[in-house]
């Protein structure tokens, strides 16, 4: 891992004034800083990132295809575990006050409101300038020669998000379900679902069929649908995940990966593969096929021991 002299950053926000109005007060209050590129949704966010690495990601909260969080998360998943640029500091840029909550009070992330003030901004940068300088000296540390004869080579240095950052992206997009849908303060909170109605087309015809919540498996996500998975039976729904989530008991069921829910009684065990990646595995009967499941960087944090 090889420090930069110059930040660099990136930029996603889908107005093109105001991704230049922010481009511009962030030349006037941190100069050094190199903007490598400004793009307008979230998957263009994750895509360029990937391929820029910079050290410093600004994310606006709302944005076609991916939100700032969406995108956030998507990119922690596949950002390289030993690669040769460490994952981005992020600061999320939103007009919705309901962000500057607890989560962000742990520091790993930070946020600025709009209108933008520089002031504010200036504050923000000061930050990321402390944060990548001790970054640096860090690097800078680890690769110093030593005289003595060298221990055996430890594992490569972990360029990977923070436990303590993927936590707190995993609370965030927990609230986000709730509030990126903005809803009246006197509405109620939704009806807990109990029974999932999915339509079925056979050599009968079509048909609605009924599937209690309690013999769920798994839901996951399959391009404009989201499959639900029983022991004995499949359906398809065309309820959006997202959707389907403020439904469920976040207790009896957990989000293990951006596409897949399951039910947590069924789980029988975490195990994790050569290459690290965590995996969890379900209950089944004998005559049954087993299940096995990817479990994303964000939600390893579910599967550690008490």
């Amino acid at each position: 891992m090889t420090p930069r002299l110059t930040p660099t950053g990136l930029i996603a926000e889908d107005e093109p004034l105001l991704a230049a109005a922010l481009q511009a007060d962030l030349a006037a209050v941190w100069p050094e800083l190199r903007v490598l590129a400004t793009v307008g949704d979230g998957h263009s966010a994750v895509r360029r990132a990937l391929e820029l690495q910079p050290d410093v990601l600004f994310l606006d909260i709302r944005m076609p295809g991916h939100t700032g969080l969406q995108a956030a998360a998507e990119l922690a998943d596949a950002w390289p575990e030993h690669g040769s640029r460490p994952f981005p500091q992020l600061v999320f840029v939103t007009a919705y006050d309901q962000y500057a909550v607890a989560a962000f009070e742990a520091q790993a992330v930070d946020y600025i409101l709009k209108p933008v003030q520089r002031e504010r901004l200036k504050k923000t940068a000061h930050k990321l300038a402390s944060a990548l300088a001790q970054q640096a000296q860090s690097a800078t540390q680890s690769n110093k020669p030593t005289v003595t004869p060298a221990p055996p080579a430890p594992s490569p240095t972990s360029t990977a998000p923070t436990p303590a950052l993927l936590a707190q992206l995993s609370a965030l997009l927990a609230q986000a379900g709730a509030d990126l849908a903005p809803q009246a303060t006197h509405n109620p909170a939704p009806t807990r679902l109990t029974l999932i109605q999915a339509s079925h087309t056979g050599a009968q015809g079509s048909a609605l069929v009924m599937v209690p919540v309690a013999e769920v498996l798994y839901f996951e996500a399959a391009d404009k649908y989201v499959r639900v998975i029983c022991p004995t039976r499949e359906v398809l729904i065309r309820t959006p995940l997202k959707d389907l989530l403020p439904q469920l008991d976040a207790q009896q069921f957990w989000q293990i990966h951006r596409g897949t829910v399951v039910r947590a009684e069924t789980i029988a065990r975490a195990t994790r593969d050569e290459a690290g990646k965590l995996w969890v595995h379900l209950h089944t009967q004998p005559d049954q096929p087993p299940h096995r499941l990817p479990v994303s960087r964000l939600y390893a944090h579910l599967f550690r021991a008490m």
